[in-house]
């Protein structure tokens, strides 16, 4: 009797840190993404104490099964990495100040502040797979992940069509600034990427049928028109390679496994056949997606998307790179700033100092960010920075393709989906910033957990 109180115990715990998590996901993406500082302290404490939480039902109840520790241990050696940077290797005394410690960031207190958002962050993946353990879960998750991209995009095309004062609750939602909740429209794009890759990659998956086939159908179309909308040309970028992606994963999805009661042929002219053919389909369908998509953006987007193209070129002058503070001249003094500092880099967070003194323009205005996160990685982490993400990186791919071996439909459906939003985010984050922001960061690790959460099929005895 005892044993079953503190099973009991211990469930209505993992129940109250699922639901909360969720919760949590759903409020982060209100207040401007979460950027502001005290929503990111907010988010912090919740986390640490949902931890807390977790800790104290582990402790009543050692129930099997454990997260993919493959994939935490680059994450605390990039948590162990980010504190080294911080650790005084020697001292010095500038002119009127003594004793000041030298260290491998350039900015201490930001670095800190990486490392408690950051695990705060790998904390909410690892509570996310330890408290999914049903599929009903897991179909609630990835729905909760689908509403906050619905209601986003709805907010962002009301905005468009109606606002004429700053207001709707947020005093920095301006006419004519940002798109949706966000302050900066390419922020919002990788937000809705990630959210749309999940959604048509289940539906094309075959993940869902019937009604709610037509429910993820219909939530993806304001989400594709808003993010044709916001005029980004990464996201546009992102978007065309999604449909390529998505356009693949459907035409495997009808020609990878014959028909039941079909017999594989032998014969190898037949195979070759087959296989032609399979790969001629594939290859007209992705085309004709394609096609269609860019047609599609052209029509929505306009004039103004048109415009926003055409200033390519213009930016990618050199010499009027010099003049303004431009993606071209961000990276060029990125690049000068990481081979004077290629081992350790200049401390995450510590970007926004160094990059001061290889920057030149007029001076108005200094980058904070490298517009690239690759960039940025490497500018703040060095060589040793960029290993760690390697690592991340294969240890992800090997543990999306063990699941995928063992994955039954609905697991393989949700699993795709949310590689197609990684692989997306990750083509814009080549050119942008948007991992900055705490929901996208936020997205992109529930993406993560959902590839590494492989509830079973729920079996009702008798039936």
């Amino acid at each position: 009797m005892k044993r079953v109180s503190r099973e009991s115990i211990a469930k209505a715990i993992g129940a109250l840190s699922f639901y909360s998590l969720l919760v949590l996901i759903a409020l982060v993406a209100i207040p401007y993404g979460a950027s502001e500082p005290w929503w990111k302290a907010l988010f912090q404490c919740i986390v640490f104490a949902l931890a807390g939480l977790s800790v104290i039902e582990r402790l009543l109840w050692n129930k099997p099964g454990s997260p993919a520790y493959s994939l935490l241990l680059p994450a605390f050696a990039l948590i162990a990495f980010a504190f080294l940077q911080t650790v005084p290797w020697s001292h010095y005394s500038p002119a009127g100040i003594n004793d000041v410690a030298r260290t491998i960031s350039a900015d201490v207190s930001q670095t800190r502040l990486f490392i408690s958002q950051f695990g705060a962050l790998v904390l909410a993946g690892v509570l996310l797979v330890v408290h999914t353990k049903s599929k009903k879960r897991l179909r609630l998750l990835v729905e909760i992940i689908i509403a906050i991209g619905l209601i986003s995009a709805a907010f962002a095309l009301l905005r468009q069509a109606t606002q004429e004062n700053a207001g709707f609750f947020l005093p920095y939602l301006r006419p004519g600034f940002g798109y949706a909740q966000f302050i900066n429209r390419d922020h919002f794009a990788f937000m809705i990427e990630m959210v749309l890759g999940l959604t048509l990659g289940i539906a094309v998956c075959r993940g869902v049928l019937g009604t709610r086939l037509a429910l993820y159908l219909i939530a993806a179309v304001p989400m594709w028109i808003s993010l044709v909308l916001v005029n980004s040309r990464g996201a546009i970028l992102s978007m065309l390679c999604q449909v390529l992606i998505l356009a693949w994963l459907l035409s495997s999805s009808r020609t990878a496994h014959p028909m039941e009661g079909e017999e594989t042929p032998t014969l190898p002219r037949i195979w070759l056949f087959r296989k032609a053919r399979s790969l001629a389909v594939r290859a007209v369908l992705v085309i004709a997606l394609l096609a269609a998509a860019v047609v599609g953006v052209i029509f929505v987007g306009g004039d103004s998307l048109v415009r926003k193209l055409d200033a390519i070129s213009i930016e990618l002058d050199p010499k009027i790179a010099e003049s303004y503070t431009l993606r071209l001249n961000i990276w060029q003094a990125t690049r000068e700033l990481i081979k004077a500092h290629p081992v350790a880099g200049v401390g995450f967070g510590g970007y926004w100092i160094a990059i001061a003194k290889y920057h030149h323009s007029t001076g108005e205005i200094t980058p904070q960010e490298a517009h690239s996160d690759y960039l940025e990685l490497a500018a703040s982490g060095g060589l040793v920075g960029l290993a760690i993400g390697i690592w991340l990186v294969v240890a992800f791919i090997l543990a999306a393709r063990r699941k995928l071996l063992s994955a039954d439909n609905y697991n393989r459906a949700v699993t795709l989906g949310a590689l197609a939003g990684i692989v997306t985010v990750a083509i814009h984050s080549l050119v942008d910033y948007g991992l900055h922001i705490t929901i996208n960061t936020l997205l992109l690790i529930v993406l993560v957990s959902i590839v590494l959460i492989n509830v079973k099929e729920e079996r009702v005895v008798g039936r």
